[in-house]
């Protein structure tokens, strides 16, 4: 749980910056990589991290817009990246603005239940930890550049 500003301004920074390595890896091409058919693909996962910036922030009760529709993942991955540098860029500012370190530990309703908006921002960055690595498997997986985000990859090494 974050307890002040500045703690989650500083993850969210590292956070943000490692998603955008990872989704400046997509080609158009390889959007609909999935791990078998009918699971989430390349596309769509890309497309729910960058909806789920206006999610997560409406549920501790800032405002960030959505530059799309939620429901229908583009075709091309630059909009997906733009979308996603958009939604992030107008969190970090709406945070800067509206939040302070005494709400920040305030308790609102969030996700069905009470509990202070630094958990439910923890619980935002995870779900994007989750969700960005799958998108690693599934960029080995179509034979694209897997970026080194919390070290270097295999790839990497060999340099």
């Amino acid at each position: 749980m974050y307890r002040t500003v500045n703690d989650f301004l500083a993850e969210w920074s590292r956070a943000a910056s490692g998603t955008i390595s990872v989704l400046e890896s997509l080609t158009d091409e390889k959007l609909n990589q999935s791990i078998v058919e009918g699971h989430s693909s390349l596309g769509w996962l890309g497309w729910h991290l960058a909806a789920s910036i206006p999610f997560f922030a409406g549920q501790v009760g800032l405002n960030v817009s959505f530059p799309g529709d939620v429901k229908s993942v583009p075709d091309k991955a630059s909009e997906i990246v733009d979308a996603y540098k958009k939604a992030s860029e107008e969190l970090k500012k709406e945070v800067e603005t509206n939040l302070t370190d005494e709400k920040i530990v305030e308790a609102v309703e969030s996700l069905g239940q009470l509990m202070p908006r630094g958990a439910t921002l923890r619980l935002f960055i995870d779900h994007q930890t989750h969700h960005r690595g799958q998108m690693t498997v599934l960029l080995r997986q179509a034979g694209l550049k897997v970026p080194g985000i919390m070290g270097p990859t295999v790839e990497d090494q060999m340099k």
